[in-house]
């Protein structure tokens, strides 16, 4: 995919606008790790578009079950896989009894994702228009620690901006998650 919507800056790389079919592609372009896990850009509510999801630890992945050796010189006789580690990142929201879903706003703008290299902090705001008419503005902020490996931080802020809002946040880790490329429906727990 072409990445030509992106903003160099020094330090940053810049997305502006939202765009559901260059989301998997910014998943992987704002990625986020600090040589013990990483952790792809995927977006921390429900979203019901095309995603791919991927937590990964660094060191662990499987043998592909798929013999490689036999048509390629210098190729290992088995593939290994990187294996998504349980989703940390997960957080369900609930605004005014409606679920927070980006792909089903009425309306996303200034929408904008920067990853911040000389920082190592990923950020992402945007404002939306709910189905139930709510508008609100959403700003995350989220990196993995260089000081402590096992430590990933995300701040989540919504503010509604033209009525009252009950918002309902339940964070989770999932730990049932599933590799795309998967040869016969491995699951890894």
């Amino acid at each position: 995919m072409n990445q030509d919507y992106i903003k160099a800056d020094n330090w940053s790389i810049i997305e502006e606008g939202f765009d559901a079919e260059r989301v998997k592609s910014s998943e992987s372009l704002f990625s986020i790790g600090n040589g013990a896990m990483g952790q792809r850009a995927n977006f921390e509510e429900y979203y019901s578009g095309k995603t791919f999801q991927g937590s990964y630890i660094a060191g662990i992945y499987y043998p592909d079950k798929t013999k490689v050796g036999w048509w390629k010189n210098g190729y290992p006789e088995y593939f290994a896989k990187v294996l998504n580690a349980p989703n940390w990142i997960g957080i369900d929201i609930e605004i005014n009894k409606e679920v927070f879903d980006l792909a089903k706003c009425k309306t996303v703008a200034n929408f904008k994702r920067e990853l911040n290299m000389k920082e190592g902090i990923y950020y992402r705001s945007f404002t939306a228009t709910l189905q139930n008419g709510l508008e609100i503005s959403v700003k995350v902020t989220r990196f993995l620690s260089l000081d402590i490996d096992e430590l990933g931080v995300i701040n989540f802020e919504i503010t509604p901006l033209n009525g009252d809002a009950k918002i309902i946040y339940k964070p989770y880790i999932d730990a049932g998650v599933h590799n795309e490329d998967a040869n016969w429906e491995e699951k890894f727990h």
